[in-house]
């Protein structure tokens, strides 16, 4: 039963993934509700969603190639050394410390997914305030995804909103390279250090690719507004769960 679960859960991941985003929030909390420690549900759902950035940055090659090549080699040992930190400090993480911050990095991520259009408008706003791109902005969005991915590409988009960007192709190329070299960095450090759960992610990552793969005829088919109010509710529902978990423990 367990197993039906994970596999349910990375397959309604890889729909909401390749749909709008927020697979995390039904891949982590599967895994928790299995009895898998928290730390370790985590890295194992980084693993599990893993394959999907990927394709992301394969569809977007040519845009990426687009890009100054000095420009993108910048942009990436930034992303890849806040990815470092962030999958460090996940390491150090006690179950307990990780319990305590999932449920608002939880409700943190809904609330990104939520409102990330308006949030990207604020941000192209205030882009003439903001001209350049910030190293340390990048670096904190980067530790943040080691650590936590969820919501992710919002707050991508929203940085690259702040430093002037508007051509929203090249946007989602930029966020779904540097989100395939965070998550591939942090994948690596959490096998490095054996915190993957590999029969639980394999199966996991079958069932995610399956799942991006029947997403696509949704994404063109179903209202944006519908695809929102689910994840919503999901992401919603899931943070009210470990905030009750957090305040009635065991």
């Amino acid at each position: 039963m367990e197993m039906i679960l994970l596999i349910a859960a990375a397959f309604g991941a890889g729909i909401l993934n390749t749909v709008a985003g927020g697979g995390t929030f039904l891949t982590f909390p599967a895994l928790v509700f299995t009895g898998m420690p928290p730390v370790m549900a985590n890295a194992t759902s980084t693993v599990a969603v893993f394959p999907g950035y990927l394709g992301g940055a394969v569809g977007f090659r040519h845009e990426l190639q687009a890009f100054d090549r000095k420009r993108l080699l910048r942009l990436v040992v930034i992303t890849l050394a806040g990815g470092l930190v962030g999958s460090g400090l996940l390491l150090v993480s006690s179950n307990e410390a990780f319990s305590l911050v999932v449920p608002f990095l939880l409700l943190g991520a809904t609330l990104a997914f939520l409102f990330g259009d308006r949030v990207r408008k604020w941000a192209a706003a205030k882009a003439r305030e903001v001209s350049s791109e910030g190293a340390m902005g990048l670096f904190a969005v980067a530790l943040y995804g080691g650590y936590f991915n969820g919501g992710l590409g919002i707050v991508l988009l929203a940085l690259f909103s702040l430093w002037g960007m508007t051509d929203l192709d090249r946007m989602n190329a930029l966020k779904s390279g540097l989100s395939f070299l965070l998550s591939a960095i942090s994948v690596a450090v959490f096998a490095a250090a054996g915190l993957v759960a590999w029969p639980q992610a394999v199966v996991m990552m079958i069932a995610a690719t399956a799942g991006g793969y029947a997403g696509a005829p949704l994404a063109r088919a179903l209202p944006k507004s519908v695809v929102r109010g689910v994840i919503a509710t999901v992401g919603f529902g899931m943070s009210a769960i470990f905030f009750w978990r957090l305040i009635t423990p065991a």
